[in-house]
């Protein structure tokens, strides 16, 4: 390539839920634009950080108008700073984010899509879904999963959902990776399969590809929405630069 600067779209990135997804989210993104252009270029990034405490707070308090009042605002700094695109660093959060990023015009990358979309090309049908109460508990992100790929999302029990949403709180959320806890996530897992039919596994929450991945079963097909996501975002943003080339 000749021409400089590289006409590359900015990726918005919401970040701080928590702020260990959100330094992955940055590798991961800079990881994926140097592997397609090659010599010194990363991807072109601004990062908006919230507070997780906040976050925390008004989710274990089910106070959903705080959480989208509050992340209103960090939105708003994205696109003032000059985001062509957001991305949210959290399954959980897509909830309010859908319904802030419906009345502003700018696009945005639901974290569930670029998941969905794999999930359906591996000829998937019938998957488990692990995350956050939220994100197991209400229809929000299910719904999307079947209602736009056509999937069957099925989900841990309420004792195995409580144990997964204290394990990504207590410890993923501070990097704190236990061997107890990924023997459980998988214990967890493997009754879903054969208990329940799922066919594969979402990692629906940003820290879970840390705890458990692919490599510890290469024969249950798992989906890091984490990866996933940066993907898409490298894709939009690299649209206009890769057709220069």
């Amino acid at each position: 390539m000749t021409t400089r600067p590289l006409a590359q779209k900015t990726i918005g990135v919401l970040g701080g839920s928590s702020n260990i997804a959100t330094g992955h989210y940055y590798r991961f993104l800079n990881e994926i634009v140097n592997a397609r252009l090659g010599g010194w270029d990363i991807a072109e990034t601004v990062i908006v950080g919230m507070n997780f405490g906040n976050i925390e707070a008004f989710l274990h308090a089910d106070d959903w108008a705080s959480l989208e009042a509050y992340m209103a605002k960090k939105v708003d700094a994205l696109i003032a700073a000059g985001a062509d695109v957001i991305v949210g660093v959290s399954n959980t959060l897509h909830k309010p984010m859908e319904a802030i990023l419906a009345s502003r015009d700018i696009d945005y990358i639901h974290i569930v899509d670029p998941t969905g979309e794999a999930i359906r090309k591996a000829g998937l049908k019938r998957v488990a879904l692990f995350g956050t109460k939220p994100i197991m508990e209400m229809d929000y992100a299910r719904c999307r999963y079947e209602e736009k790929f056509g999937l069957e999302i099925v989900v841990p029990s309420a004792a195995e959902r409580a144990e997964i949403d204290r394990i990504i709180f207590d410890e993923l959320v501070k990097d704190e990776i236990r061997p107890q806890s990924k023997a459980r996530y998988l214990e967890i897992a493997e009754r879903l399969a054969r208990e329940e039919g799922a066919e594969g596994l979402i990692l629906g929450c940003t820290e879970i590809f840390l705890l458990i991945d692919q490599k510890d079963r290469p024969d249950f097909p798992m989906f890091n929405t984490t990866r996933l996501h940066c993907e898409a975002a490298v894709d939009y943003a690299l649209a206009n630069a890769l057709e220069a080339q």
